[in-house]
């Protein structure tokens, strides 16, 4: 089996990738990746795990011949029964490239639940209405990480009859409730053990809207001025002059521990007594929020993508780009006494092992593949 994606940046698309190959059986299903860009960090995480990565070193943008030509080349070399495309890019030079190299079955991957002017670039939305198109010929399947991105895509003109929602998976193995990380990140970050962390595990990008959760958090301060922020991902740390100017501006640079990348979140996860997601959109299935509550910590997320369905009735649902909304939230939640909150972060962890187990995802995956085999083999 051959996986296709567009890059192997850290992004959700690249790391259920790895955890879909780090969780399944080799012996069961031999696999290789291809990026059409670079490895990137997830490329070696894979690498690592003993399966073999390509990167074709595509320029990103419009793909030229070489990017069909060059994955049709190593798809006829590889022959594999099946091929998984992850992401527009992929979705659309693995299709192409599939039928030049013999016509393997394609499975397309979608991951997206925001396609307008204001959120996306020209060229995406140009590709997706050309893939919404090509998706009655090109995929065998098509399977979406959410209810959103599916319905989305169904109304773009996606071939509705091939589509399947997985939603992402997470290793509640890994992603654990953790008394120890609880004290130890408090000591790292030299603040009381009772002081209680309100988390957002996010890179700094207009998507995630870090400016509306310091606005948010500026309103949750009069109330509790000893609650502290714990920020990590790519891009947050105090060299980062537009956020730390939001951050000076609201009055809360003593409260707020900026940890730029870090690879150890399940460790920060585990040590937070509220996590958020303040996406204003394009999230279809955002693993952060599965992760703290796998964590047993309960989550304020967004309503974007299916968020709202992840967290059910274990944690709190917001309009985006609403930060009074989301500090009122905050604020019912931090009200609670700890061991109410606690309790309510078991439920959120019980709910992730009942619908998100990685290992019953990974098995639905398998599952779609040897049904598209049986299928194109009729």
């Amino acid at each position: 089996m051959v996986h296709v994606i567009t890059g192997l940046g850290t992004g959700g698309a690249e790391m259920m990738l790895y955890k879909l190959l780090s969780t399944g059986n080799p012996e069961q299903h031999s696999q290789i990746v291809i990026s059409l860009t670079d490895i990137g960090p997830v490329g070696e995480k894979i690498q690592a795990i003993g399966v073999p990565v390509f990167a074709l070193g595509m320029k990103r943008g419009v793909p030229g011949p070489a990017a069909f030509f060059n994955l049709a080349k190593m798809l006829r070399r590889e022959s594999p029964d099946i091929v998984q495309s992850w992401m527009y890019h992929a979705d659309f030079i693995a299709g192409i490239a599939a039928r030049l190299a013999g016509g393997m079955p394609v499975v397309w991957g979608i991951r997206n639940s925001t396609l307008d002017a204001a959120s996306s670039r020209k060229m995406t939305i140009w590709l997706v209405r050309l893939c919404a198109r090509l998706s009655s010929i090109l995929p065998a399947r098509i399977v979406c990480c959410s209810h959103v991105a599916a319905e989305l895509h169904h109304q773009l003109g996606y071939t509705e009859k091939k589509m399947i929602v997985i939603p992402n998976g997470f290793d509640t193995k890994r992603f654990i409730p953790d008394s120890g990380a609880y004290h130890a990140v408090r000591k790292e970050l030299a603040v009381d053990t009772t002081t209680i962390l309100v988390g957002l595990v996010a890179r700094f990008d207009p998507q995630k809207d870090h400016q509306g959760f310091i606005n948010a958090c500026r309103l949750v301060h009069s109330a509790y001025p000893d609650v502290h922020y714990l920020l990590c991902g790519k891009g947050i740390n105090w060299n980062n002059s537009l956020l730390t100017s939001w951050l000076s501006e609201a009055g809360l640079e003593n409260v707020f521990h900026l940890l730029g990348e870090r690879d150890d979140i399940p460790h920060l996860t585990a040590a937070l007594d509220v996590a958020v997601s303040s996406s204003s959109y394009g999230e279809a299935f955002p693993n952060v929020v599965g992760e703290a509550m796998a964590c047993g910590v309960p989550a304020v997320v967004t309503d974007v993508g299916d968020s709202a369905l992840i967290v059910g009735d274990t944690g709190e649902v917001v309009t985006p780009d609403d930060p009074q909304m989301l500090a009122s939230r905050l604020k019912k939640l931090l009200s609670l006494p700890a061991e109410s909150r606690k309790r309510l972060g078991l439920s959120a962890r019980q709910r992730v092992e009942q619908h998100y187990d990685l290992p019953t995802i990974t098995a639905r995956y398998h599952h779609l593949y040897e049904e598209t085999l049986s299928e194109c083999a009729v």
